[in-house]
Order: C-alpha cells, then sequence, then structure tokens
C-alpha cells in the first residue's frame, strides 16, 4: 500500500466535521465503519463506544493540521507524536494483492493496525500516514482550506507547494468570491472618482461666478 492511502485516513476524519458550518457526519456506528472504505475487517470490530472515541481522535489530528496551517512547525510535530505513541502500529512486510509480470509478490510496507479496538486501530494508521507524509514533504504539506467557512484538511502533493484549497469547488468559490469583491473595489473607486471630479466642477463653475 502506498504511503499517501494511511495518510488519506486522517484527512477522511478530520474533514467528517465542519465546525464553522456545524456540521458532523460522525454520529452512528455505520459512518465510522464509512470511514475505513475498503478496509472492512477492521470496520467490522466498531461499536457505538467508537464513536465517541473517534471524535475524540479527529479533534487531535485536526489540531496537528491547525498548528502546521498556522505555521507553528513544532506544535504539529508534537501533537502527531502523542497520538503515535498512544497508538502504535505494528510495520510488516506484504505481498498481498500485488504481482510482478512473473507472479511473483511485490514486497511493500502494510501497517498493521492496533487489535484492541476499532479506534485505535483507526488512529494508529492515521498517525503514522500523517506522519510519513509530514517527514517525507514537510509540515507546510498540511494544511486548510482557505474558502472560508470550509477549513477542510488536505494533504498539498502539489509539485509548487502551491495548494490552498481543499477542492476544485472550493477553489472555484473562492476565486469567484474575489472576483466579485474586486469589481465591487472598482464600482465603489470609480463612484468616489466620478463624485470627486463633478464636485471640483462645481467648486471651478462657483469660482467663475
Amino acid at each position: 500500500m502506498e504511503l499517501a492511502y494511511y495518510s488519506d485516513y486522517a484527512v477522511r476524519l478530520v474533514n467528517s466535521e465542519e465546525p464553522a458550518r456545524g456540521k458532523d457526519s460522525l454520529t452512528s456506528v455505520e459512518a465510522v465503519r464509512d470511514l475505513f472504505g475498503a478496509n472492512s475487517s477492521a470496520a467490522r470490530r466498531t461499536t457505538d463506544a467508537d464513536v465517541t472515541r473517534f471524535r475524540s481522535v479527529r479533534a487531535r489530528l485536526r489540531a496537528v493540521f491547525e498548528a502546521a496551517d498556522q505555521g507553528d512547525e513544532t506544535l504539529a510535530v508534537d501533537l502527531l507524536n502523542s497520538l503515535l505513541l498512544e497508538f502504535p502500529v505494528s510495520p510488516q512486510i506484504s505481498g498481498h494483492d500485488f504481482r510482478d509480470d512473473d507472479g511473483r509478490p511485490l514486497w511493500h510496507m502494510h501497517l498493521a493496525d492496533h487489535p484492541s479496538n476499532a479506534t485505535a486501530g483507526y488512529a494508529a494508521i492515521a498517525a503514522m500516514g500523517l506522519a510519513f507524509h509530514l517527514t517525507e514533504y514537510g509540515v507546510d504539506r498540511l494544511g486548510l482550506c482557505e474558502a472560508a467557512p470550509c477549513r477542510n484538511a488536505y494533504l498539498d502533493t502539489s509539485t509548487n507547494r502551491s495548494r490552498r484549497y481543499c477542492s476544485d469547488r472550493c477553489a472555484t468559490r473562492a476565486n469567484v468570491a474575489a472576483y466579485r469583491a474586486r469589481k465591487r473595489l472598482e464600482a465603489d473607486r470609480s463612484g468616489s472618482n466620478g463624485l470627486a471630479a463633478e464636485n471640483a466642477q462645481r467648486t471651478s463653475a462657483s469660482g467663475e461666478r
């Protein structure tokens, strides 16, 4: 499995809530299981108690993204290290599902999750995936969408570290809002200039009389 797959666990969990909009989709066992995606065996361990536990882990993961977004590199690393210590993983070499042209396994690193409960397993994979992404690409590759009020988390994989939004939809919305703001400013300036010119003309005419 690619490490990007594991880091996406963190993004999916963080984005299950939109605080600025007052939205939270993490309200049931089924919602928790959906976060696991294709990892159905781990999802089956989910119980009602995991809903609350997942929300707690979500808040801690969001804090990592918030620290990174604010440029506090040390805090982001400290918060992530805390999660790694609490939710360890067992790295394993695996060759399942991947074969070369000769039918031999394509060996790769696999993160075996913690078996105690669904939250521990998910948190371990999410934290380790995020740690790999952070150390490989840098803290500034962890971001929060700039399109208010979204603030969804994202992982910047652009070549020039230019990503600012979580999706094309948010980027489009932000660009439209910026365009409209510029047009309003231009209209206000045009109106102000026109009024100034009119006042100057009246002053001039009064002086001539």
